[in-house]
C-alpha cells in the first residue's frame, strides 16, 4: 500500500514513530562511538600513546623467556615495553639486541650512572622480565632540550642577548683530559671567554687528544633550558662526553646489562658441584659405615669386658664396704686373727724395752767401777811418764837394740836355717 493511500491520522503516527527510531539510531551510534573513543583513550594512556617515549637498546647472552611486547619495569612500576628481539650478525661480539622503549617520565631517572639492564626471571616456565635500575649519578641519558652547536663568538651574542638560558651540552676538557667546565654549567660573559682562551692554549680542541671527537674548530655544543619538544631529542654519549643529537626512527641509546644465570643454567651448575662432591660423600659414607662398624665391635667386646669384671667389681665393693667397718684395713692386710697377734706382739716388745731399760742401767753401774779403776791406771802411768822424762827414750832404744840383734841372729851360720823364708814370703822391715 502507498503512503498516500493512508489517511492523515496513519501519515502523522508514522512520521513519529520514524523520527523516533532516527533519533534512537543516532543515539545509539553515538554512544557506540563515544566508548569507541574513550576505550581508544584509555588504551593510548595505557600504552603511552600521548606521552614521550625514550628509544633504549641492550645487548643480551640469550633472547629465552622475552617477547615483543613484554612489559618493561623500574622500581616496581611497569614503565614501557620491549619493542624488538633479533640475533646480531654472526662476527658480532654480542648474541641478542633487545630494543625497548621507556615512558616519560620515568626516561628521566635513566642516567650516566648507576642505570643498567637487569634480566629477571618471571614466572615458573623460564619466562624473564627486564628491569630498569633507577640512575644514581651524572647526566641524564635521554633529554628533550635540543642541543645546538655554536662557535664561540655566537655563543658569546646568544649569552648576552639572553642571559641565563644557555647552558653546556659538553664536558670542556683540558689538554690534560682533565674535565674544566662540566656539561649544564649556565654559560655567561665569564666563563665563555675562558673557554675561548681554553681552545686557543689546546689548539682548536676541547679533548685533548680526541680531535676526531671534539666539535669542529671553536664549536661547542649549547642548550636553551627554555626550548623543550615533545619527544627525545638528544642523548648522552661517554665517549664523546657531550649530547649528540637524536632521531628517533633510528636512533636509541645504549644501556648495559646485568644477566644472571639461568634456571637451567643454575641447575646444570648444581649438578655439575653435586656430581663433583659424590666421590668425597660416598668416601665420607664408607667411613663413616667403617666408624659405625668398629663401634658395634667396640660395644661387643665392652659387654664382654663388663661381664668379666663383674666379679672384681663385687669384691670391690665388699673390699670398700670393709674399710668402712672400725679396723677394717688391718683385718684386709693381716686377715681376721692379725690384729689381735700385733696387739700381742706389741704387748711383748714393750714389756721388752721396759726390761731392757733396766738391764741397761744395771749395766751401766757395773762399768762404772771398772771405767774408774781404768782411768786410775791411765792416772798413774801418766804420773809416772811424767816423773821419769827419760823412760820413753830408753823403752824405744832397747827396742832398736832388740831389732839390730835380732837382725844380726838371722845373719849367724848357725841360726840362719832357723829364720829361713818361706815361699811368697817378704821382709816386714827394709834394710
Amino acid at each position: 500500500m502507498a503512503l498516500q493511500d493512508l489517511t492523515p491520522q496513519l501519515r502523522t503516527r508514522l512520521n513519529h514513530a520514524e523520527r523516533a527510531v532516527g533519533w534512537f539510531v543516532f543515539l545509539a551510534v553515538a554512544l557506540l562511538l563515544f566508548g569507541f573513543g574513550f576505550y581508544i583513550y584509555q588504551t593510548a594512556q595505557q600504552r603511552g600513546w600521548f606521552v614521550i617515549k625514550a628509544k633504549f637498546h641492550t645487548y643480551l647472552q640469550s633472547s629465552a623467556g622475552l617477547a615483543v611486547g613484554d612489559t618493561v619495569v623500574m622500581m616496581g612500576f611497569p614503565v614501557g615495553n620491549i619493542t624488538g628481539i633479533k640475533a646480531e650478525p654472526p662476527r658480532n661480539p654480542h648474541n641478542v639486541e633487545v630494543e625497548f622503549e621507556i615512558r616519560d617520565d620515568y626516561f628521566r631517572y635513566i642516567w650516566q650512572r648507576g642505570s643498567v639492564v637487569i634480566i629477571n626471571s618471571s614466572g615458573f616456565i623460564g619466562a624473564r622480565q627486564l628491569e630498569v635500575t633507577r640512575g644514581t649519578n651524572g647526566y641524564e641519558i635521554c633529554v628533550t632540550q635540543p642541543v645546538f652547536e655554536k662557535s664561540i663568538p655566537e655563543i658569546e651574542k646568544v649569552v648576552a642577548g639572553d642571559p641565563g638560558h644557555w647552558q653546556l651540552a659538553q664536558d670542556v676538557l683540558d689538554a690534560s683530559s682533565n674535565i674544566v667546565y662540566n656539561a649544564f654549567t649556565m654559560l655567561d660573559a665569564t666563563n665563555v671567554p675562558l673557554m675561548a682562551e681554553l681552545y686557543t692554549v689546546v689548539g682548536g680542541t676541547n679533548l685533548a687528544k680526541l680531535s676526531d671527537l671534539a666539535p669542529p674548530d671553536d664549536t661547542l655544543c649549547v642548550y636553551n633550558n627554555t626550548i623543550n619538544r615533545n619527544r627525545i631529542v638528544a642523548s648522552w654519549h661517554d665517549r664523546q662526553h657531550k649530547y649528540i643529537n637524536f632521531t628517533p626512527a633510528k636512533d636509541s641509546a645504549w644501556l648495559q646489562s646485568v644477566e644472571p644465570l639461568g634456571v637451567g643454567d643454575r641447575v646444570a651448575q648444581v649438578v655439575a658441584q653435586v656430581q663433583s662432591a659424590l666421590p668425597g660423600f660416598f668416601a665420607l659414607t664408607n667411613q663413616l659405615a667403617r666408624i659405625l662398624s668398629n663401634t658395634a665391635n667396640l660395644t661387643s667386646n665392652l659387654n664382654a669386658t663388663v661381664v668379666d669384671v663383674r666379679p672384681a667389681m663385687t669384691n670391690v665393693v665388699q673390699l670398700t664396704a670393709l674399710l668402712h667397718q672400725p679396723g677394717g684395713v688391718g683385718t684386709m692386710a693381716l686377715g681376721t686373727n692379725g690384729p689381735a697377734q700385733l696387739t700381742e706382739a706389741l704387748d711383748k716388745v714393750n714389756r721388752l724395752l721396759a726390761s731392757s731399760d733396766t738391764n741397761m742401767d744395771a749395766l751401766v753401774q757395773g762399768l762404772l767401777p771398772t771405767l774408774l779403776h781404768v782411768a786410775d791406771i791411765t792416772s798413774n802411768l801418766n804420773a809416772q811418764v811424767e816423773a821419769s822424762p827419760t823412760l820413753i827414750p830408753g823403752m824405744a832404744k832397747t827396742i832398736h837394740d832388740t831389732d839390730d840383734m835380732v837382725q844380726g841372729l838371722k845373719h849367724h851360720w848357725l841360726l840362719r836355717s832357723a829364720f829361713k823364708k818361706k815361699a811368697g814370703e817378704t821382709n816386714s822391715v827394709a834394710h
